[in-house]
């Protein structure tokens, strides 16, 4: 029982960081897409990539029973939701 204790704080502190990582893709997204941002940019570039290659498997689990409504994605909402 005592070793259970330090693998669910583990396992805590890993979906919290997740719950940041999402973060940062949907903000990233948006920057992107207002044109904030320019992907051409290589640390931009290398940053989205990661981020998307974090969060696009889970997302495109979620759209599978979530689609995207009237040009908004909602499988991000669903995930933080999830994660809390």
């Amino acid at each position: 029982m005592a070793l259970l204790v330090p693998i669910v704080q583990l396992f805590q502190i890993i979906l919290g960081m997740y719950w940041y990582v999402v973060i940062a893709a949907v903000i990233m997204s948006w920057l992107v897409s207002f044109g904030v941002i320019n992907t051409q940019n290589r640390i931009v570039y290398i940053i989205g990539s990661a981020l998307t290659q974090l969060t696009e498997p889970v997302f495109r689990k979620i759209r599978r029973y979530i689609p995207i409504m009237g040009g908004i994605d909602l499988s991000p909402i669903v995930l933080m939701l999830g994660l809390w």
